[in-house]
């Protein structure tokens, strides 16, 4: 990989700084030794502020969209576990602003622990307003005329989208891919793969857009889909790229999305075996902790295609842990 500087486009959009600095890459020996290839973590589950997490780097580019805007309220939408609310809360507490979460009860589990443990107990910590929906409810639908209601109120509203995976939001990951590229460098590595979750999609798309960039392709980026299936999810990402892109003025890249579906289970929020035993295995080999939704999938996913020899003995394999340790609390009947 091969560092250059930030596109002048995305050098010149607002931000607020809500990071400390780049997060490490660090080595997973043992689990290497034990796998037969080279894994290495890019730990954005280090990053300071509200415990945390991939959604910071979005909620940079939405927050400075929002106080460009004079805002002086935020809404944005989830499930009831939200870790991009959760980080919304945190990162408004930050910035001055008033926060409400629209959260929806779109996961089957109805235990105490995932009720009121996790993520929620935080959300309240931080001093959001939560708005509590029942599974097949229209968040954004109900975030939008929350706003208007308290825009009569002469509030200044910023609706921000899920998982803050807007064009805006995936700014923070292309801004990444630089990072990450720079790191590589220093470090003298050339990882054969990048692996991340997509939910919402943003993560993916912002990476893809940024290796799209750096090295005229996207190939460098998978992703395991943790929330739609395997079509939804090429589609929204694939979108979420070409808006991207079109927003740093380059859309005549058309990067191909190399993504996974294999590794969903039931649905989104519902754990599977084979992600209880991704998340063991890290835990009891390099003490690192991966949230059950998110990286816990996406880990399994990449255990199963390092098993089934998918990978060259000796292959440099970064993957992305996105934070989400929260959400561990919620699922103590999982495990």
């Amino acid at each position: 990989m091969v560092s250059h500087q930030l596109p002048t486009q995305l050098a010149n959009i607002p931000r607020f700084s809500l990071l400390e600095g780049a997060t490490p890459i660090q080595p997973l020996p043992r689990l290497s030794q034990q796998l037969g290839v080279n894994l290495f973590v890019k730990r954005d589950d280090l990053m300071g502020l509200g415990g945390g997490g991939n959604k910071l780097r979005k909620l940079e580019y939405l927050l400075g969209e929002a106080l460009a805007l004079g805002a002086d309220t935020i809404i944005t939408v989830g499930g009831r576990q939200s870790n991009h609310a959760r980080l919304t809360a945190a990162a408004a507490a930050r910035a001055g602003l008033a926060c409400e979460l629209v959260l929806t009860r779109n996961v089957p589990r109805h235990d105490e622990a995932y009720q009121h443990n996790g993520n929620i107990l935080l959300d309240e910590l931080l001093g959001a307003t939560l708005h509590d929906l029942p599974g097949e409810a229209d968040a954004l639908a109900y975030a939008e005329a929350r706003a208007e209601e308290l825009r009569v109120q002469g509030r200044r509203v910023y609706v921000c989208p899920l998982g803050g995976s807007s064009p805006l939001g995936c700014l923070g990951y292309v801004a990444c891919a630089w990072e990450i590229a720079a790191q590589a460098t220093a470090m003298q590595l050339d990882f054969t793969q990048l692996i991340v979750p997509n939910g919402s999609g943003g993560t993916h798309a912002g990476l893809a857009a940024g290796f799209a960039l750096l090295e005229g392709h996207a190939h460098r980026v998978k992703s395991y889909t943790v929330l739609a299936s395997l079509s939804q999810a090429q589609t929204t990402t694939e979108q979420k790229v070409a808006d991207t892109l079109a927003l740093l003025e380059t859309s005549h890249l058309h990067p191909q999305i190399l993504l996974d579906g294999e590794h969903l289970g039931e649905g989104y929020g519902i754990p599977t075996e084979e992600m209880k035993e991704a998340v063991q295995l890290l835990a009891r080999t390099e003490g690192l902790l991966l949230d059950p939704v998110y990286g816990g999938k996406a880990f399994a996913g990449l255990l199963h295609d390092i098993r089934s020899q998918h990978y060259q003995p000796g292959a440099s394999i970064l993957f992305l842990m996105t934070g989400g340790l929260p959400g561990l609390f919620a699922y103590r009947s999982a495990f």
